[in-house]
């Protein structure tokens, strides 16, 4: 059976989680070889860029997550 977005809508929290549980399930068993798109190498060929020139700033993971939770 295939939900619609108005079906998965009505759905309760708990409907809702567990689907989603059933379809990580069923996407780990899927092949495990599957590659990832190629901007993914672009965005991470960036990123090290960045770190390696000192371009790009770092903060301790505490204070990125108060920051993400407006504290």
């Amino acid at each position: 059976m295939l939900a619609t977005q108005e079906e998965i809508g009505k759905m309760s929290r708990e409907e809702k989680l567990r689907a989603m549980e059933w379809l990580w399930d069923s996407l780990a068993e899927g092949e495990a070889t599957a590659e990832p798109p190629a901007w993914h190498a672009e965005v991470l060929a960036e990123r090290r860029r960045l770190a390696e020139s000192g371009e790009a700033k770092f903060v301790p993971w505490e204070e990125a997550r108060k920051g993400a939770e407006g504290e």
